[in-house]
């Protein structure tokens, strides 16, 4: 329930204060005095966008605050699950910058605009007269009927397991789409894994083949060379082994002599040891030496092939040939893969269908029942507003097509005349009965639905006299049980209320503002009687404004 408004610096209004009581509140004012600014005012609380030309002063904020009874509704899962404060009295506020930005708190505690609509939807409906236009909507028909039946821990129940459908059947189309690829992809892969796999390629292969490419290119040149440093170091006359042990000698002779003489004598003695060493390494690395043209022309074309392997797949060594061989596998072994992985979706899927269909006629079977009693509640209540002949039906048609809200497609049917055929209400029905249908439609929703708040706001367009008094009565009886405020020019509504509210404008030098104060017994009967005739009113008018406060 609404307790308290508080709003500053928006549209006409620079400052106002109003306290909200339980029961039937009436506003009321003259065209254009601002009643819809108050609920616009209220709007930017429920999470509508902001907009920085309502400002009255642009180098001021706006501040709308509310303060909501809560106790009743249980919403303290809703808050824990936003990690905001809860409170029985919470307060909600929006703050308008001039620079255009917005900020929102619910008890003190920043807030996206996001949740303020979640909670708006469990605190207060505003109705206006343009939302009769909803009564002719698809989703607001289906809405109404999930509303009468109380529909929604079954509708939440439904929505899980269609969004689960969804999103296997997304998964599903996805690898479908993939595994179709990946078919369209299969043989090309395999003719390159095939034609890697053939080659039998080990890392480090490439190095040890070109080292023996150049060995078997240059062979007899190598031959030819080492020869020759065999037959200089020990293969002539005067050859270097034996100069160095002529030296050896002489210096054996003479190493008594000196002791420095002795350690070049031991040096040059482990000399002619190591040349003798590599001359035998020489002897043999040039007997192992030997070309083959078999050998070569084999050699070279490995060399080609892996050259020719690199070229094609743009890589530098037969390492990322490999990679590329090992990822080419896994291609071909995730056809096989995904295709296990379609059976098993397509099972779930086929499973989860089975569960949006058993949830879907739960929820059909429901609206049934629900267009049943639109019908029969609906009856005495279009009665009461002097369409006593009138018949408000709900269709209900089932399909094998299911979406977010189920596979019903529900129709408003009406007939305000006795004997006439039912037919959809957006052809037949005209301003004034909608403005009834809805009210109808709103009082029916009000005894299922836990709504702590209503807002109507001139939804007694089209309507006056006898039937203006039964809109009245029905209001006040929805206030027995939720708050009930309704801007209204109607003075037989108004005259129902138990608070009354005028809003007016005020003008000085510089500017007009709107203002709103409550109704005294005395000022409510004068203002109704201004309703009834003009300002000031006349002694019948003011007659009988007392007699229908008196009702």
């Amino acid at each position: 329930m609404l307790r308290h408004l508080h709003i500053e610096n928006y549209a006409l209004i620079r400052q106002s204060d109003i306290d909200f009581h339980p029961g039937f509140v009436a506003i009321t004012g003259e065209t254009g005095a601002g009643k819809s600014i108050l609920l616009g005012a209220l709007a930017l609380l429920l999470g509508q966008r902001a907009d920085s030309k309502v400002l009255s002063n642009p180098d001021k904020k706006c501040i709308v605050e509310a303060q909501f009874d809560l106790q009743q509704l249980q919403l303290q899962p809703l808050f824990e699950e936003n990690d905001v404060d809860y409170d029985d009295l919470t307060i909600i506020r929006r703050e308008l910058l001039p620079g255009g930005k917005s900020r929102a708190f619910v008890n003190d505690t920043p807030v996206s605009v996001a949740f303020l609509r979640a909670l708006g939807t469990d605190i207060i409906d505003i109705h206006s007269q343009h939302a009769t236009l909803l009564l002719a909507d698809s989703d607001f028909q289906i809405a109404l009927l999930d509303s009468l039946a109380d529909n929604k821990q079954l509708l939440a129940d439904y929505r899980q397991s269609y969004d689960d459908y969804s999103r296997l059947k997304r998964e599903l189309e996805q690898l479908t789409a993939q595994e179709q690829q990946q078919r369209k992809d299969y043989d090309y892969n395999k003719f390159l894994f095939d034609e890697l796999s053939q080659a039998n390629l080990s890392d480090g292969e490439q190095e040890t083949l070109e080292q023996e490419s150049t060995l078997l290119a240059n062979a007899e040149n190598i031959k030819q060379a080492l020869s020759q440093v065999v037959q200089c170091c020990d293969g002539e006359e005067n050859a270097v082994l034996q100069q160095l042990n002529y030296c050896l000698s002489l210096m054996h002779k003479i190493s008594d002599c000196h002791p420095e003489i002795k350690s070049l004598h031991e040096r040059m003695d482990s000399t002619i040891i190591e040349l003798r060493d590599i001359i035998s390494t020489v002897e043999s690395l040039n007997e192992d030496i030997t070309y083959s043209p078999e050998r070569q022309e084999a050699v070279d074309e490995r060399l080609d092939l892996i050259y020719r392997l690199q070229k094609k797949h743009n890589v530098d060594t037969i390492g990322q040939l490999l990679e590329l061989q090992q990822q080419l596998d896994q291609k071909l072994n995730d056809v096989d893969n995904v295709g296990q992985r379609i059976q098993q979706v397509m099972e779930a899927v086929d499973k989860a269908f089975v569960e949006v269909q058993h949830k879907g006629s739960r929820l059909s079977q429901s609206r049934h029942e629900a267009a049943i009693r639109l019908e029969q509640e609906a009856a005495p209540l279009l009665a009461d507003l002097g369409m006593g002949n009138a018949t408000l039906k709900a269709h209900v048609e089932s399909s094998e097509h299911y979406g977010p809200l189920g596979n019903d497609k529900v129709t408003l049917l009406f007939n305000a005349n006795k004997g006439g055929q039912l037919q959809p209400l957006s052809k037949v029905a005209s301003g004034g009965e909608m403005s009834r249908l809805m009210l109808t439609i709103k009082a029916l929703t009000a005894r299922a639905v836990l709504l702590p708040t209503i807002i109507f706001d001139e939804i007694d367009s089209g309507i006056s006299g006898d039937v203006s008094v039964k809109v009245g009565r029905i209001m006040q009886r929805m206030s027995q049980t939720m708050q009930v405020i309704a801007i209204t020019h109607l003075p037989q509504i108004a005259a129902r209320a138990n608070q009354h509210y005028k809003v007016y404008k005020e003008t000085d030098d510089t500017q007009t503002a709107s203002n709103i104060r409550a109704l005294n017994d005395d000022e409510r009967r004068h203002e109704i009687a201004v309703m009834l005739s003009a300002e000031p009113p006349t002694t019948a008018a003011l007659q009988t404004a007392s007699e229908l406060m008196a009702l």
